[in-house]
């Protein structure tokens, strides 16, 4: 909205040429959206006790956690709105992968939303049934790969798969990208989601990930940069470095309340939409493996359910004393904020391989 209604008056007003800067309009998106979760935090809060959408806390989980029990849930609204409201003040529509994140970005809040209503309403602890919300979560993905696919901002990466720490694209998967970037938006979501058990543990690590692919937005939007760094160039990649500042914004708001101990929790709302953001950037910006790496956290956790179940029904035994992998960490003695710390450190070190990656060769 500034970039429509104020740049134009840079004619008169020399200084507002700097609302034609990514740089200058990433950094206030990033503030405008830490504002807003910190101003209505407590207002959505204190909605969220009244009409009591509370979270319930599994018998079968860690004890200490049943201290959660009642605290408001589905607080990824009010992330979600402020990434929204930001990018609407500061992005450039012109780029037409930032209506495609937006999209994504509603319909992925409303798929948890939805989740956790019936959880929290209905009461019904497992929320909508699984194949339900899976075959959604495809559904949406789909969408918005055959939109990435169609109408690429470079053609001539459109359907190439780069790896990191190597030149050039490793294979064009032509058609077959459509399938593969539905599978790295559907595992992001789910991850993010799987990750989101200890207070501050998904959020925290949303906000290094984040960190590490704005990064790679803003040197994928220029080309001399792109060249140097034998990237490849996105021409609308960095005006995407607007909405991951926006979502660093917003996330390290939230943190503010679910640091632990929680006073709300972001639910399926917040983790399905976020966990599907990450992977929709990753795909724009033509960086799938790098997520990967930078999002080891999530990879880590989504892998211990898997191998706990696959274990389960083949020997009837158990791999983790419970899955996701942080509360067999809880039950093995750690304590909660010593897991979420441990686990930013991993995160943090996994962020700085991957962009290591950069200018390797």
């Amino acid at each position: 909205m500034f970039y429509y209604f104020i740049l134009p008056l840079k004619e008169y007003l020399s200084f507002l040429r700097l609302f034609q800067y990514i740089t200058f309009r990433s950094a206030y998106a990033a503030l405008t959206a830490l504002i807003l979760v910190l101003i209505f935090g407590k207002f959505v809060i204190k909605w969220l006790h009244m009409i009591k959408f509370r979270e319930e806390i599994r018998e079968l989980g860690p004890k200490s956690h049943a201290a959660k029990a009642g605290t408001p849930t589905m607080g990824g609204i009010l992330i979600l709105g402020s990434i929204i409201i930001s990018v609407l003040l500061w992005g450039n529509f012109t780029c037409h992968y930032l209506w495609i994140i937006l999209g994504a970005t509603v319909f992925l809040g409303a798929l948890g939303f939805i989740d956790d209503y019936i959880k929290a309403v209905k009461k019904r602890k497992d929320g909508m049934p699984a194949r339900g919300k899976f075959f959604f979560q495809i559904l949406i993905a789909t969408a918005v790969a055959l939109l990435v696919y169609l109408f690429p901002s470079s053609k001539d990466h459109a359907s190439n798969l780069f790896v990191p720490f190597m030149n050039g694209a490793l294979v064009d998967l032509g058609w077959l990208a459509v399938v593969f970037w539905v599978i790295v938006i559907v595992g992001s979501s789910n991850a993010v989601n799987l990750t989101d058990g200890l207070d501050g543990l998904a959020i925290g690590s949303v906000v290094i990930v984040a960190i590490s692919l704005g990064i790679m937005t803003y040197l994928s939007g220029h080309v001399k940069i792109a060249n140097y760094l034998r990237i490849p160039y996105i021409s609308d990649g960095a005006e995407l470095t607007v909405f991951v500042s926006a979502l660093i914004g917003a996330s390290v708001g939230f943190l503010w309340f679910n640091s632990n101990p929680a006073t709300v929790f972001m639910g399926d709302t917040g983790s399905l939409a976020l966990g599907g953001i990450i992977g929709i950037i990753a795909i724009m910006i033509k960086k799938e493996i790098f997520l990967f790496i930078v999002g080891g956290v999530f990879v880590i956790e989504c892998l211990s359910v898997i191998i706990q179940v696959l274990w389960y029904k083949m020997t009837k035994k158990r791999v983790f004393k419970m899955a996701p992998i942080h509360h067999h960490f809880e039950l093995s003695g750690w304590s909660e904020q010593k897991v979420v710390v441990r686990m930013w450190i991993l995160g943090g070190i996994l962020a700085i391989l991957g962009l290591s990656s950069l200018k390797i060769l």
